[in-house]
């Protein structure tokens, strides 16, 4: 499955708990009230993890995980994840983490 499709299915997946789509960066993002916390970026998706945490660095701890950097001019946002879709079946627990920190 590509990317595109995967980011799609996520964000119906999440429709019910009031989760909307919107650009960010220019790129499809998932946003919850107005606050952004994820964002496809190519074939993978950028998660808003608080840096540190346990799902911080279980995400940067998968193949091909890296820190976001989306004007890719090597500085990176600390707080946020990009997971490949070869991880695709991890995005959702990924994203409910990423919503749920909106509100901490």
């Amino acid at each position: 499955m590509d990317a595109a499709a995967a980011f799609e299915r996520l964000a119906d997946d999440m429709g019910a708990a009031g989760v909307t789509a919107a650009p960010m960066f220019g790129k499809p993002s998932l946003k919850h009230g107005s606050k952004a916390f994820a964002c496809l970026f190519g074939e993978a998706v950028a998660f808003r993890l608080l840096a540190g945490s346990a799902e911080h660095t279980a995400a940067l701890g998968l193949a091909g995980a890296a820190l976001f950097d989306p004007s890719g001019r090597d500085r990176p946002m600390k707080d946020w994840v990009c997971v490949p879709v070869a991880h695709a079946r991890r995005w959702q627990d990924f994203a409910t983490t990423a919503m749920a920190r909106l509100s901490a």
